[in-house]
């Protein structure tokens, strides 16, 4: 019997990488605004088949011996496009900026004190806050960086609580099955989610 089946193996995100068609900038924003270390780089010449550009790939510390990496192709024209979204992927301009601001990174800080010197480094410098708020469990400063990559820094409110673990996994196991179905709705999860409620109530161990 495999003993790690079924195990939560994964302990965090090695690097998140993104090409980048300003190095400079890229460098400028998350090494000497944010101050985020360089971490390792690789230069790759000759690399892949003939059409292949010589690129470097660089990493920065962002804590918790995570990394987000950056690839600068040599010679590779930037997109011209005046489009919304980043220069990995462009939108037209009917697209909702709502949609186009939902793909992003976002790192963690530790406390509210932490989360306003960042708010600080960024607007003394080229890539101001954007937005500032609150949800439900947490609060995040928003900008972007050179790339047009929209960037969060967020700490906790309050810690989440195991009642919200339940709540969470039982409204992504309705959306699995609602979203198989043509023209489901939020009601149609809803819905389900009661259901599933109703099914797994009774074994649920009640604490007092």
């Amino acid at each position: 019997m495999n003993e790690l089946a079924g195990r939560h193996l994964a302990r965090g995100v090695d690097h998140a990488a993104f090409p980048t068609f300003d190095p400079v900038g890229t460098v400028r924003f998350y090494r000497d605004v944010l101050g985020f270390p360089v971490v390792h780089s690789i230069c790759a010449a000759g690399w892949g088949p003939d059409d292949h550009p010589d690129f470097i790939h660089f990493f920065f510390d962002i804590g918790n011996d995570d990394r987000i990496a950056f690839f600068y192709y040599f010679g590779l024209p930037r997109p011209s496009s005046d489009r919304k979204g980043d220069v990995y992927a462009r939108f037209d301009d009917s697209t909702p900026d709502w949609f186009v601001r939902s793909r992003h990174l976002a790192i963690h800080v530790d406390s509210e004190d932490a989360l306003t010197e960042y708010r600080r480094r960024l607007d003394l410098s080229e890539w101001p806050v954007e937005m500032q708020i609150q949800h439900e469990t947490i609060e995040s400063i928003y900008t972007h960086d050179p790339n047009g990559y929209m960037v969060e820094i967020t700490r906790a409110l309050r810690p989440v609580t195991p009642q919200e673990d339940l709540d969470a996994n039982l409204t992504i196991d309705a959306l699995v099955d609602v979203a198989q179905r043509e023209g489901h709705t939020m009601d149609d999860l809803l819905t389900r989610k009661a259901e599933l409620i109703v099914e797994r109530a009774p074994s649920w161990e009640v604490r007092v």
